[in-house]
């Protein structure tokens, strides 16, 4: 059977927190950001739309969602109405190096677990774009993978042959300079990778559901894969953690 997209495969399983710092780290972010019930934000690739329904429900604020993939938009669509928050979201197929706003539109952007699987050159034409929608004193909040003990051509290779998508996650600096270079002042916050640890999985999802995962997981359709991706990390977990990037734009 042909592997998934990592991102894909986990949420088919019933995994919702799909970030590489799970909760832990996109909360860090968004309370950064002291967003309030005015304040006009942006969440691309939104998926299926877990993170900006959190953001909606806790601020009252209106969140607009952006996704490339009509599944993932149809997803969000369907959980956006199921939790009655129409009024305060809208979600439709956009592209992060092509936004279709204005300058100066937003006070904040959300990106999780996007940038990580971007090449060079499209992650620094996606972060252009993101200080272009800002207004001046926005924040963006990126959440990503990575390299906790320096660049390693070899770790990468092995870590888009698990996941089952080209990825290039950065180090500490290098993803610091990338924000600096579009013009962003930096705060960082970094730590291990919580995405298939059994602790961080509970923490996420909550007992019943990391157990579900599991379940799921382990049926012989997707044995493989879980197995691969679980093994992966379990054995890069000093090399590969989260990355939280907290950006103003001046």
């Amino acid at each position: 059977m042909a592997l998934e997209p990592g991102h894909n495969f986990l949420a088919r399983l019933g995994k919702t927190k799909l970030r590489p710092g799970g909760i832990e780290a996109t909360n860090w972010l968004i309370d950064q950001a002291h967003i309030k019930a005015d304040t006009k934000v942006l969440e691309v690739a939104c998926n299926m739309g877990t993170t900006m329904m959190s953001v909606a429900q806790h601020y009252g604020c209106h969140v607009i969602g952006i996704d490339q993939s009509p599944a993932a938009i149809e997803k969000a669509q369907k959980n956006i109405a199921k939790a009655h928050l129409a009024d305060q979201l809208e979600v439709f197929q956009g592209n992060a190096m092509k936004l279709p706003f204005e300058d100066e539109s937003f006070d904040v952007v959300i990106n999780e677990a996007m940038l990580t699987m971007l090449s060079e050159r499209a992650k620094h034409k996606a972060i252009t774009e993101y200080y272009r929608v800002l207004k001046h004193g926005g924040v963006l909040l990126t959440h990503d993978v990575c390299l906790m003990k320096g660049d390693s051509p070899e770790l990468i290779r092995a870590l888009g042959e698990a996941i089952h998508v080209h990825a290039q996650p950065l180090t500490s600096g290098n993803w610091q300079r990338e924000f600096s270079d579009a013009g962003f002042s930096v705060e960082q916050n970094y730590g291990a990778m919580t995405l298939m640890n059994p602790a961080g999985m509970i923490h996420d999802e909550g007992f019943f559901r990391a157990v579900k995962i599991v379940f799921n997981g382990l049926k012989p359709r997707n044995r493989q894969q879980f197995f691969k991706m679980f093994r992966f990390f379990k054995g890069h977990r000093d090399q590969l953690g989260y990355i939280a990037n907290f950006s103003r734009k001046p």
